[in-house]
């Protein structure tokens, strides 16, 4: 993905030209990667999006969006660890405030449950009034942050009608304290839910990005098995008519 053109990028990830929407900001979104099984032998789930969506249809992601005003709000037993909170901070445009970096967190695992059924954190009294959290809180699930860890950054190419400023949180199934024995989440966002190994997903179709943070994240596996929260992370942007390969 790295000095892809513009031309290139468009192409890859079925973009229109006519479809351009020149002011358009980023906004706030996290994706959340679960990983199973033992080093050498990863498995990480992905869904495809339903056809009807706007932004990348019938393509398979992992299980994310937008930050809810709401999310930021929600209490947790623990905090992010500090040098992912710094991280994140460190990079944050407008206001960084500590809050807005735990709605990050909290909206991977909040999107996680909506999409995949999967609950992440521990059995512990938890209540809110955050109405999008009440399957949490009817489960006694307090949601978790200390063992999340960031894993990559991107951000959409200007002139999409949709933009984000996408953060790629990590963490392992020990986290997962419940699911749902439908085994999906109670919307209809992902479809075909599947645990997969990382030659599997890469014969999906995939989003360009989804791709690069697929090989990335086998990559850092191989040489940091624990994701230690001071590991340096990829942040892929478009500069000019090339994208780029930062490390955070």
């Amino acid at each position: 993905m790295k000095n892809m053109s513009r031309v290139e990028i468009n192409k890859a990830t079925n973009h229109s030209a006519t479809e351009r929407n020149p002011y358009m900001r980023p906004k706030d979104s996290a994706t959340l990667i679960l990983i199973d099984g033992k080093p050498g032998n990863h498995r990480i789930v992905m869904g495809r999006r339903h056809m009807r969506h706007k932004f990348m249809p019938g393509l398979f992601v992992f299980p994310g969006g937008r930050v809810d005003r709401g999310d930021g709000l929600v209490p947790t037993p623990d905090a992010l660890h500090p040098e992912v909170e710094k991280k994140i901070l460190s990079q944050m445009k407008g206001r960084p405030t500590p809050r807005r970096a735990r709605a990050l967190a909290l909206a991977a695992i909040r999107e996680t449950y909506e999409e995949a059924g999967l609950f992440l954190g521990r059995k512990s009294a938890f209540e809110t009034n955050q109405e999008d959290w009440q399957a949490f809180a009817d489960r006694g699930i307090a949601p978790c942050l200390s063992n999340l860890r960031v894993v990559a950054r991107a951000i959409t190419p200007p002139g999409r009608t949709r933009r984000f400023d996408a953060w790629f949180f990590a963490a392992f199934t020990s986290e997962i304290a419940d699911r749902l024995p439908e085994g999906r989440g109670p919307t209809d966002e992902l479809e075909d839910l599947h645990w997969l190994s990382f030659d599997e997903a890469r014969k999906l179709e995939l989003p360009r990005i989804t791709q690069t943070v697929i090989g990335e994240l086998e990559t850092r596996l191989r040489n940091d098995p624990q994701l230690d929260p001071t590991t340096k992370v990829p942040f892929y942007y478009l500069r000019g008519d090339k994208f780029q390969r930062d490390l955070l």
